[in-house]
């Protein structure tokens, strides 16, 4: 994926959110937006941000890497470095590689770099799906997990626990790279 997705992004969070049933009022609800913003995403007026992303994408019951795959329309098996979807947060510079050849699958990779000094924040609901860990390959990352700061420096990883609200901060002068693992949680 590029980051000339928007388009495609805005037909399928549409198509998700009619084959749920849901109202744009309803969607905006559950996602803690406004109607105003889901109608301006699904018509292409604006590229939401990573923060709005993951909003959406958990309350439509999906994890953020499906949505972006589905809206790539991709099912592959090898993902080779060249064609591995890349999409920039175009609020704090956030950039997300999907490492894994498939979205949604039983695990995904998902190498990240957040400039310094970003922060990007997201629900609970983010994390009701899928157990996380974040390995920090390059810099510092500040994650905040519910009350708790973790302080991650090179070669530091993290297992994440319960889902709760969660704080990605990179407080460094240089760019902070890492990469989150995810496996469906057994319900």
């Amino acid at each position: 994926m590029s980051d000339q997705l928007g388009p495609a992004l805005a037909e399928t969070l549409r198509d998700l959110r009619t084959d749920r049933g849901l109202t744009g009022a309803a969607l905006a609800e559950r996602a803690g937006v406004s109607r105003a913003m889901i109608s301006r995403i699904e018509h292409g007026d604006v590229q939401p941000t990573a923060v709005l992303l993951g909003r959406l994408s958990a309350a439509l019951g999906i994890t953020l890497s499906e949505l972006i795959a589905r809206a790539e329309h991709e099912e592959r098996r090898l993902a080779r470095a060249a064609d591995q979807p890349v999409w920039t947060d175009p609020e704090t510079g956030y950039r997300r590689r999907a490492l894994s050849p498939r979205a949604g699958g039983v695990m995904e990779l998902i190498e990240v770099e957040l400039p310094p000094g970003a922060r990007v924040a997201y629900p609970a609901d983010a994390y009701a799906l899928r157990h996380h860990q974040i390995w920090v390959m390059e810099g510092e990352l500040a994650f905040t997990e519910g009350a708790c700061e973790h302080r991650l420096g090179a070669g530091d990883c993290l297992e994440l626990g319960a889902p709760a609200p969660c704080v990605y901060h990179n407080p460094a002068d240089a760019v902070c790279r890492y990469l989150v693992a995810m496996t469906r949680r057994h319900v």
